[in-house]
């Protein structure tokens, strides 16, 4: 992320920001940006007396304030990491104050995780006029992070196939943090120019390969019987590693685009792409189920998953047992 490399190059150019409001949905960023201000601004020596760190959940507004007016002790700045500070929200805009007239010898850092400040009030309007970065991390669309993957990958000298990545997304979902957890531990078993396919992810990850909810979703899309009554089997063999209610959600998300799909004018690769928030390498799985399901069939599979995830929660179905569930399931939409 362009704003994000900004930020970073600024620090390391010794440019200080007096306040970085750190906040939005996706934690990720506002991780690594707030780490690397704590490592990088005060020498270890300095941070004894000049790194504060705060909890919004066990400290108050005025707390903060208070630490953030303390000048520095034999170091040029002090640097006031307030982490959970979405549990400040109440209180949040009684920094406007503060944000008015910031010290210019402290670097405050507030980690305001799943909130975003009101853009309408004062205090954004103040932090944004005074100098302040404000930062939001928004979530990514599940198409955007595969390319975030890849990305990250390259930058340390990595190559993934498509169907390794999805699979990664597909099992890991869209929290960011989770995923680079698991390149971490790739990148530290497998030596640099790898390409990763899903045989590797099988094998260091533990996702399998060949029966897992991607796969399960290619296969009926394609109307493959014999390979989604294998996967099907395995889940049911396995069902803490496989949840029903995650295999209705993947497939509800994937006959809803569906049924999006057929009501597009243009079916060019390009904007099926675009209009599905979808990797364009994966375009052609929907031509293929377009072809075998019609806009009629879609949307009866669409009301048969609802009723199902009704079921799988026990609605009117006392004796849900996963293997019936799923046989059921493939029975109805095949």
């Amino acid at each position: 992320m362009d704003e994000v490399k900004q930020i970073i190059a600024n620090i390391r150019k010794g440019l200080f920001a007096p306040v970085y409001f750190l906040m939005g949905e996706e934690p990720y960023y506002i991780d690594r940006i707030s780490e690397f201000i704590a490592s990088e601004i005060l020498s270890e020596e300095e941070k004894g007396f000049n790194q504060m760190v705060l909890y919004g959940r066990d400290t108050s507004l005025d707390e903060v304030i208070s630490q953030a007016k303390r000048y520095p002790m034999m170091a040029e700045h002090q640097v006031v990491l307030v982490k959970e500070a979405q549990h400040l929200s109440r209180t949040i805009e009684n920094l406007n104050s503060y944000a008015e007239n910031p010290q210019s010898s402290t670097i405050l850092v507030f980690c305001y995780k799943y909130k975003t400040l009101d853009k309408r009030k004062k205090l954004f309007k103040t932090l944004r006029s005074n100098g302040a970065v404000v930062f939001e991390s928004k979530k990514m669309y599940e198409n955007q992070v595969s390319e975030w993957i890849r990305r990250v990958l390259l930058g340390d000298g990595y190559k993934i196939s498509h169907k390794a990545s999805a699979l990664l997304v597909e099992y890991l979902g869209t929290d960011l943090s989770r995923i680079y957890n698991e390149l971490e531990k790739l990148k530290i078993v497998l030596p640099s120019g790898t390409e990763i396919n899903p045989a590797l992810i099988e094998k260091h990850i533990g996702i399998s390969k060949d029966y897992n909810n991607f796969e399960l979703k290619s296969a009926i899309a394609s109307r493959d019987i014999q390979k989604a009554t294998r996967i099907i089997k395995y889940f049911a063999e396995n069902p803490k590693d496989n949840p029903f209610v995650l295999t209705i959600s993947l497939l509800h998300s994937f006959f809803s685009q569906l049924l999006q799909y057929h009501g597009l004018q243009d079916h060019s690769p390009k904007n099926v792409a675009s209009a599905l928030r979808i990797n364009p390498y994966f375009v052609n799985e929907y031509q293929t189920a377009a072809r075998n399901y019609p806009m009629k069939k879609v949307s009866a599979i669409i009301s048969v998953l609802r009723e199902m995830d009704l079921k799988g929660k026990g609605v009117d179905y006392a004796g849900a047992n996963q293997k019936d569930l799923l046989q059921e399931l493939l029975f109805r939409i095949a």
